[in-house]
């Protein structure tokens, strides 16, 4: 598979990585063997570029899926807390767990509108300071919000942006306010004119736009500026419909089959708002305990008119 080369840093990656969370227990919870064969397999495919963050628990997947093997991907990994010794752990427990001297990349995960940025300076300033001393080689943020994917293009220590991005603008944000596929798409050409490697998350806006597989896949990859594509896979079925798209031989006609599929309620990225609660026609969401959304499977038609509402890109469809 052919390589694209992420900015300045010098890293190689294939147009499309796989997302190491969804075998997690966020959302497949596969066990360590399934999970790591699925990794394995795609790393056989020819992909290689694999994505994961302290949050999602996950290192032991890849290092069982790499154990034996002759393989060396690219690893970006993210840390979502703001402190400068949190981000020190989280590099060096990375290290650890995945058995690297070195990791490729490291985020601050999931910046928000300001002044997110400002008040996980600590966190940044470790960042750099790994950068420096050879823990890992290029450094960034990945985020939502197109205000500050704008900002990143003057933040010269950025390497790395790994911004949302689909052809429905799901999940995309500006400030406290929904953000647009163009505005993000013109954030995302300034800043790899600026050097900086860009690969995208949520093409298919958390599962949600699965169904038009391809017309998700082709606006992503019409975009200037973008070097690679970051899915989650659970089944090697998806392997190979991804490396026939890449590789120009997918059935022109191809609709993946999602009727088992299910909307899923992302706990760790729901605030509570209730707007998906409001928009259900079968009134099968409600407020849980802890006030953030939770699902009643007997009661949801799979209708998918919640996704669009949510602000922070919570519901997901796996």
């Amino acid at each position: 598979m052919q390589k694209n080369i992420l900015g300045n840093t010098k890293l190689e990656v294939t147009p499309v990585g796989l997302g190491v969370l969804t075998v997690g227990q966020t959302q497949l919870n596969l066990s360590l063997n399934e999970g790591a064969s699925v990794l394995r397999y795609a790393l056989e495919s020819g992909i290689n570029f694999l994505d994961t963050a302290q949050y999602y628990k996950t290192y032991p997947y890849m290092k069982q899926a790499l154990k034996g093997t002759n393989f060396e991907p690219v690893i970006a990994s993210k840390c979502l807390s703001p402190s400068y010794s949190d981000m020190k752990e989280a590099i060096e427990e990375a290290r650890r767990e995945l058995d690297r001297d070195v990791i490729d990349i490291f985020l601050m995960h999931e910046v928000r509108n300001d002044p997110d940025f400002s008040n996980r300076v600590g966190a940044w300033e470790y960042l750099n300071e790994a950068k420096i001393k050879g823990l890992v080689n290029a450094i960034g943020i990945s985020t939502h919000h197109v205000d500050v994917a704008e900002k990143m293009v003057n933040i010269p220590e950025c390497d790395i942006l790994f911004p949302i991005i689909n052809f429905r603008s799901m999940g995309i944000r500006r400030g406290f306010n929904p953000g647009t596929k163009e505005d993000m798409a013109a954030a995302i050409k300034k800043n790899a004119d600026e050097g900086k490697g860009v690969f995208a998350m949520k093409v298919f806006g958390g599962g949600n736009l699965t169904g038009h597989y391809l017309e998700a896949l082709d606006y992503v990859t019409s975009l200037k500026g973008i070097s690679s594509m970051m899915i989650g896979f659970g089944y090697k079925h998806e392997i190979d419909r991804i490396i026939e798209y890449v590789e120009g031989t997918i059935d022109k006609n191809y609709s993946p089959d999602i009727k088992d599929k299910k909307i899923h309620i992302d706990a760790g990225d729901c605030e509570g708002c209730g707007a998906c609660i409001q928009r259900c026609p079968n009134k099968a969401l409600r407020f849980n305990t802890d006030g953030l959304a939770e699902m009643d499977y007997k009661a949801c038609l799979t209708c998918g008119y919640c996704a669009p509402v949510c602000p922070v890109r919570a519901i997901i469809l796996f």
